[in-house]
């Protein structure tokens, strides 16, 4: 996330397994709450207000696994007495707010973690400006923090050691790897020379090592983080630890590092279909490494860019939604509202709190340690995320792939994004894989990709690009240069504006058939040009789309382009498991839980991608929702939780078949 100067925010909260009981405990990660404030050095009243009964009011109303308070933000100002020798303490702290929370939360049962910034820290760099990532131009970056200088052992694992032994159950360490930048720091520049025998560091992309200086520079915060965690560990083993948005959207490679849990914060607008992108990719990582999860929706509506602005407080529902998005997937949930600046919690909201809280908890134990069925794939390739990333580590590459997953989700189908690690080795599970707009594949993983294919798999290729480079396979000459003037197509009657960019293309191979048709005009005669083809390849098939189509998706969310997609995936996935229909609005994610498959369905109704509309505190119910599921028998029962509404089922030709007589915002049926 981008930095907010005084108002940020982030935060954790673990998934579980599924328990009988889910009353709260200190060790038990599913739900909670995230407070802070990043205190500066001008707070002169923290600690004053601090109440024990406002404290006891809201752990009794909310019933959190666990709270996370402020700790040490971007600023750099510890907001909790320190002493470590290099930290700097606000110069005014009343009573410490560390020591007031930590007993408070402990007569509750509930875990204490606090939100701690690490690359990101201005007041160190203020003290200490040789800890500081240099520029190439060899001034130093006043903000962020070298990961090959000082900084980590002097002040980051004493700081942690010191919440550890005051008595603190983790830490969500904030500004890290979306922090990390370039560094021409002497001792940066050396251990680059040595690691990869460049000498001539380069200054600009413009320069062919360019991309090898990026590489290296991300391992560097890789073994950063793996060193602070491990010595933190070895400290206080029980002290858990996870770095912000490590090994999530922004960094979808192997986990290499003893993290204890992996988090992130949604983006605060459009925060329903963050929540359903950021945690497949979330929930792939945990189900890989056993690496226990969860996401964070922030309470108010905000946006970043182009110029920041915060509006209202999100209703009940609208977060209720985003948690379901998260909760449907095995993740844990956790919501962020503002700390007060003297380290004191406001009770304004906690009636939304509340319905929150009993919302997610009645829905713990038909959620929490479940894993998805495969059923489609889309492919988020961690070669081209590092390729395309002008940052270090970042999110822009999700626009390859975030239209088409919604697309796929508003057409009721189950869809999992997967990077190239939780797919090798196992692309037969899944009956059709999607590579929108992968512009960057690893040789080998081509190969795996295309033999998968050979071998009875389909897979659907979207993008200009994409298509280009595998026009021998598709049985296709490229011609001319990329266009991106918008074009109406039409496929199965229907027509649709396509905005681009579209690559030309010729068949030439036997194999090959054009599907849909370009238009001169939407109401005109067809124009020549080719959209889309199928190729029969070994005993699987290649479907081709030769435009890009995941931004267009994401900006109108158009009916016509969700079919569009929708239209050239269901043929790929004749025997799907799981089939809904009666709204559009209804998002599907498929479990297995223990011996049982859980079949989510979530209400996706409101403007949630309006940026026109902060918050809504309605969403109309969806009624006589059909559900289809193969089965090998009939089940015994369908039961619609967390409602308990045994389901009528009717069972002929190995599909069973209910009716969801009302969907409010989240139901589970459980199949028996």
């Amino acid at each position: 996330m981008k930095a907010l100067p005084v108002l940020l925010i982030f935060l954790s909260t673990f998934q579980v397994l599924a328990q009988s009981s889910v009353s709260p405990s200190s060790s038990q990660r599913y739900f909670g709450l995230h407070f802070d404030f990043h205190a500066v050095a001008s707070d002169s009243l923290i600690g004053r207000n601090l109440s024990e009964r406002t404290l006891d009011s809201l752990l009794t109303a909310v019933k959190p696994d666990f709270i996370q308070v402020d700790c040490k933000g971007h600023p750099g100002v510890s907001s909790y007495p320190s002493k470590v020798a290099t930290a700097t303490v606000a110069p005014h702290i009343v009573n410490d707010p560390l020591a007031f929370y930590r007993s408070v939360t402990r007569k509750h049962g509930v875990g204490l973690y606090l939100h701690y910034s690490g690359v990101y820290d201005e007041a160190a760099l203020v003290k200490h400006p040789n800890w500081a990532a240099q520029k190439a131009d060899g001034t130093i970056n006043a903000l962020k923090t070298s990961v090959h200088g000082p900084y980590v052992d002097s002040l980051l694992i004493p700081q942690l050691n010191e919440l550890a032994d005051n008595g603190a159950d983790g830490v969500w360490v904030d500004g890290e790897c979306w922090a990390t930048v370039l560094d021409y720091s002497p001792t940066a520049l050396a251990k680059f020379r040595t690691e990869t025998g460049i000498q001539a560091v380069p200054q600009t992309d413009k320069e062919a090592t360019y991309g090898a200086f990026k590489d290296f520079a991300r391992r560097s915060f890789i073994q950063y983080m793996g060193h602070y965690i491990d010595a933190v560990h070895r400290h206080r083993p029980t002290f858990r630890i996870a770095s912000n948005w490590a090994y999530s959207s922004m960094m979808p490679q192997p986990i290499q590092t003893n993290v204890d849990f992996l988090s992130g914060d949604l983006t605060p607008s459009n925060s329903v279909n963050s929540a359903a992108l950021e945690g497949r990719i979330m929930a792939a990582q945990g189900q890989l490494y056993r690496k226990p999860w969860d996401l964070m929706s922030w309470s108010f509506w905000y946006e970043f860019n182009p110029v920041q602005r915060q509006g209202d407080q999100k209703s009940a529902v609208h977060l209720m939604q985003e948690a379901a998005e998260i909760i449907s997937l095995g993740g844990g949930f956790q919501a962020y509202y503002q700390q007060r600046r003297d380290a004191s919690l406001s009770l304004r909201d906690l009636s939304t709190m509340a319905v929150l809280s009993r919302f997610v908890r009645a829905r713990q134990p038909f959620c929490a340690g479940s894993a998805p069925v495969p059923q489609i794939a889309i492919l988020y390739a961690n070669a081209t995320v590092s390729a395309f990333n002008q940052s270090l580590f970042g999110n822009g590459q999700t626009q390859r792939i975030s239209g088409v997953l919604t697309a796929l989700l508003d057409a009721q189908l189950p869809v999992d994004v997967l990077a190239e690690q939780h797919l090798r080795g196992r692309m037969s599970q899944y009956p059709v894989i999607v590579v929108s707009q992968q512009d960057s594949l690893d040789p080998a993983f081509r190969r795996e990709l295309l033999d998968y294919a050979r071998q009875g798999g389909h897979l659907l290729l979207i993008g200009a690009q994409t298509t280009r480079s595998l026009a021998t396979e598709l049985g296709l000459e490229a011609i001319n240069q990329q266009a991106s003037n918008p074009k109406w197509v039409i496929l199965n009657g229907a027509s649709v504006i396509l905005t681009g960019p579209f690559q030309s293309v010729r068949i030439v191979g036997a194999a090959t058939k054009p599907i849909g048709q370009f238009l001169n005009s939407e109401p005109g005669d067809p124009a020549p040009g080719i959209i889309a083809t199928e190729t029969t390849f070994g005993q699987g098939k290649l479907t081709a789309v030769y435009a890009d189509l995941s931004r267009d998706y994401t900006k109108h969310q158009s009916a016509k382009l969700r079919d569009f997609i929708a239209s050239l995936t269901r043929p790929l996935l004749p025997k799907p498991v799981v089939e809904v229909s009666g709204s559009h609005l209804v998002h599907v994610v498929l479990n297995r839980q223990g011996s049982q498959l859980a079949v989510n369905l979530i209400n996706t109704g409101g403007r949630h991608a309006d940026p026109q509309v902060f918050t809504y505190d309605e969403v109309p119910p969806l009624t006589n929702l059909t559900v289809r599921l193969r089965t090998d028998k009939k089940p015994a029962r369908i039961i619609q939780q967390p409602e308990n509404k045994s389901l009528p089922i009717r069972y002929a030709n190995g599909i069973a078949t209910v009716i969801v007589p009302e969907l409010a915002v989240h139901s589970v049926l459980v199949v028996e």
